[in-house]
């Protein structure tokens, strides 16, 4: 069967790589015409054929099986209206990468992480709980292998589209087999593996090689593929997992008609859930939560109910929230309860991130993503009690993510707030020129924390990046 990968710019360049080594028949669309030359040559080194335009499959005789981004803005019908006569299989690029990395990873704990909000939280604490089992990570923070605690950056510029699971695995064995010949498939040295675990975050659903599939929450359903699909449309892929842990919520709202036989679900409130806060005691510094759990299915069919407590940095119920899903994974995946609190005691949030850092006078809480937006935007406004200490600055970038940001409703509630309101950024000028109120704006918000420090203030900032920009400050 011929493949088509359409798509090079999120990761088909890898994938349509990965299956020539496989032996496949593989062509390749550009479709957005973001090739790069140093691609091309790759793409023709291994015999991958280009073609000009989706008309082009007028010519193909024999079945084929596209493969092609959830996010694609094209249906399956419009692509194969240009040769109606073939029989075709659809597959998206998480479903590949599944196919692709057949077999690894099934003597190994595998997680993998998707949401609207809290995947890159949720996979550092389950990092902290799974560091001795050495983890291989994915996240938006980069591709990282830990060895005996110690981090190894495999990748620090990745995306996490779900082709970069199998470069972050590709990344991790040069790094064990440094005298390999992985090109021509000659192995000179031992073939070595140095992590025994693996958490993967992914945008718009999971692969399926993950033995748990962690779905964060559904917070705001925006829309995919020039409005022909939606969030939680492309992330329903988690349920391609064998045990999926799913926010209730989310569940109850989008995928109540799934059947799926180890769904366990988790809840702020929602006492029906296999896992909810009894009681929690918010601290800017460490949040204690006490959990309860019942009827939870285990990866070995073990059938699990208790109680636990947890003290963690989550200032916030969004945070909470994120603790709930990774502990709910983690029983799932039978680790041990102390090992669970051991690890994420260990857990203070992420440098560029959602961190707080204090000098004894002047608290900075960051909260720095690049999928901020309205609901997050409130949660982190929520979490501070005592408005009147606090600088508030919002702003950003745009063109870092699929994710869509309503400048109008973020306008309307900072205008109903009664407190000191900075924007930076385009994001934030473009939100200033909406706002009734008279706010602050300021070009560069590096500025911003000496203004803070220099008033007395303390600062929430708010900040709509990539993790690589911010960081440099």
């Amino acid at each position: 069967m011929n493949n088509l990968v359409i798509d090079l710019t999120h990761g088909g360049v890898k994938i349509s790589v990965s299956l020539k080594k496989k032996g496949e028949n593989v062509y390749a669309y550009d479709i957005y015409g973001t090739l790069k030359s140093a691609d091309m040559q790759m793409l023709e080194a291994y015999g991958v054929e280009l073609l000009e335009d989706l008309s082009d499959l007028a010519g193909f005789e024999d079945d084929l099986k596209i493969i092609y981004p959830v996010h694609l803005p094209l249906t399956r019908d419009e692509i194969s209206k240009n040769n109606p006569n073939l029989n075709y299989t659809f597959l998206t690029h998480h479903e590949a990468v599944c196919e692709i990395l057949e077999g690894w990873g099934d003597d190994i704990p595998v997680v993998e992480v998707t949401g609207v909000k809290g995947k890159t939280s949720s996979v550092f604490m389950l990092k902290e709980i799974m560091i001795s089992e050495n983890p291989l990570i994915l996240s938006s923070l980069g591709a990282i292998l830990y060895e005996n605690g110690k981090e190894i950056i495999l990748k620090k510029n990745i995306s996490i589209t779900p082709a970069n699971i199998k470069e972050t695995v590709d990344l991790a064995y040069k790094i064990a087999n440094p005298v390999c010949e992985i090109a021509e498939g000659h192995v000179e040295s031992e073939n070595l593996r140095k992590y025994s675990s693996a958490i993967f975050e992914s945008s718009l659903g999971v692969s399926g090689v993950g033995d748990v599939g962690l779905l964060t929450n559904i917070s705001e359903n925006y829309s995919i593929a020039k409005k022909k699909s939606t969030a939680s449309q492309a992330k329903r892929q988690v349920f391609r997992c064998p045990n999926v842990v799913c926010e209730k919520e989310a569940y109850d709202k989008y995928y109540s008609d799934v059947s799926h036989p180890h769904i366990s679900t988790f809840s702020l409130t929602d006492k029906s859930a296999n896992l909810y806060v009894e009681k929690v005691d918010f601290s800017l510094d460490r949040t204690e939560i006490r959990i309860k759990y019942r009827e939870i299915t285990t990866i070995s069919g073990q059938n699990l109910s208790g109680a636990l407590t947890v003290k963690t940095f989550a200032p916030g119920p969004h945070h909470v929230s994120n603790v709930l899903g990774v502990v709910l994974t983690a029983l799932v995946l039978e680790i041990d309860e102390k090992q669970i609190a051991e690890g994420l005691r260990n857990y203070n949030g992420i440098t560029g991130r959602t961190n707080k850092r204090s000098n004894g006078e002047f608290i900075i809480i960051e909260e720095i993503n690049p999928g901020i937006n309205t609901e997050a935007i409130k949660q982190s406004i929520n979490m501070i009690r005592n408005l009147d200490s606090y600088y508030i600055a919002v702003g950003g970038d745009y063109g870092i993510t699929c994710e869509e940001i309503d400048e109008l409703k973020v306008s309307e509630y900072l205008d109903s707030l009664n407190c000191d309101i900075i924007l930076t950024g385009d994001v934030g000028s473009s939100i200033a020129s909406l706002m009734k109120r008279d706010v602050k704006v300021m070009a560069d918000y590096t500025n911003i924390f000496d203004m803070a420090k220099r008033d007395g203030k303390n600062l929430l900032f708010i900040y709509r990046s990539n993790y690589s920009k911010v960081s440099q400050r």
